[in-house]
């Protein structure tokens, strides 16, 4: 293929409630799509979408929004432009010179699939090696004012029939709400937190008290940098210990499981540098016998459903955050939102990833666009 232009869509899309974590609270999901346009062999035109899950802000990772359009206009666009024969599969290679920007890259090179993918009819899910048509549906609960807050947006989930519950958790807000909610749901609730970060390992005292209440893990209490930190606090608790934002890449992958830091990855497509890489940290990950689920970045219609297709590989073996589209948005940028049922949702079938964009919503939510070409 060749890529002849690029459109960064930028959007602002309002939540259905306010999301808050240990590091900030979200109103709305600012971000960009990014449409790509490419010629085939043949000479058809084809188009391709992808989003880019970077915050307004770079509190999650150094990424952030505005930073990642910067880096697609004025680096990665020009280097994929002059590329003769792309592919989604070499999009990584031809960009191997830009240094980190992992979100950036991830989300030109999943237009790309979205592209390719279409131009063969074939969906992403066919592409990857999924073995599931259907996945479990998690969803992730912020961090609430009170603990009768906490408990009353968990029952509101419970009685969705979500499989699985995550709460974030952070200093002041953590072993409370949790006891809380194992004495109102009971034992059985397949349930886990995620602290963002927000804890250092002379916190492991305190963090140990969570291993009475039979959690299916413990997400990314310790920074991201502190692999070691968080295998020695691995060895302190019975809780499992599962690693989101310091698994930026396959390699770091392996280094967190031979230290024995995670005994479970979280993986984030936009964080490691795409889906191709995701994959690889599945197979990686499923070679040592490690547990990986699919987390989220609020994503929009787009994103969800790559995600679910994702998390139907055979490795995934824990609930993601999938959740249905109307967890967050009153309004998807997709004609055809991922809905939950039955505690899943479906796998999309169509070619690419399965969606289409809701062209008269997009026009509404845009606030800029930003247009390049060959």
């Amino acid at each position: 293929m060749r890529l002849l232009g690029l459109r960064l869509h930028h959007v602002e899309m309002p939540l259905v409630a306010p999301f808050t974590t240990s590091f900030m609270t979200q109103t709305h999901k600012r971000c960009f799509l990014v449409e790509a346009r490419v010629e085939t062999a043949s000479g058809a035109i084809v188009t391709g979408w992808g989003e880019n899950v970077a915050l307004d802000r770079p509190f999650y990772s150094p990424e952030h929004v505005d930073g990642a359009s910067e880096v697609i206009e004025r680096w990665i666009a020009p280097l994929l432009f002059a590329v003769e024969d792309l592919t989604a599969e070499t999009v990584a290679h031809h960009l191997r010179r830009i240094v980190g920007h992992p979100m950036a890259k991830a989300s030109v090179e999943m237009a790309m699939l979205d592209a390719q993918l279409r131009a063969e009819g074939r969906s992403f899910a066919s592409y990857l090696g999924a073995v599931r048509t259907s996945v479990p549906s998690g969803v992730s609960v912020g961090i609430q004012d009170s603990v009768a807050a906490t408990l009353g947006v968990i029952g509101g989930y419970v009685e969705q029939g979500y499989a699985r519950i995550k709460l974030k958790i952070r200093p002041g807000a953590d072993v409370e709400h949790v006891a809380a909610v194992r004495r109102e749901f009971g034992d059985d609730l397949p349930f886990q937190v995620d602290a963002n970060a927000a804890y250092t390992l002379v916190d492991a005292a305190h963090l140990r008290r969570l291993d009475a209440y039979g959690l299916l893990l413990i997400e990314q209490p310790l920074g991201e940098a502190d692999i070691r930190q968080h295998a020695e606090l691995a060895r302190l608790m019975t809780t499992p210990m599962c690693l989101d934002e310091s698994i930026d890449s396959a390699e770091a992958a392996v280094d967190a499981i031979v230290l024995g830091a995670a005994a479970v990855v979280n993986v984030k497509p936009g964080r490691v540098g795409g889906y191709l890489e995701a994959r690889r940290i599945h197979d990686i990950a499923s070679a040592h016998g490690i547990a990986v689920w699919c987390g989220g970045m609020l994503e929009t219609g787009i994103g969800r459903a790559a995600n679910a297709a994702l998390a139907a590989l055979p490795g995934f073996t824990l609930p993601g955050d999938i959740s249905g589209s109307d967890r967050f948005y009153a309004e998807d940028v997709v004609t055809e939102p991922l809905r939950m049922h039955d505690g899943v949702v479906d796998v999309p079938t169509g070619p690419g990833f399965g969606v289409e964009i809701d062209e008269g919503r997009l026009d509404r939510f845009r606030t800029s666009l930003k247009e390049m070409s060959a």
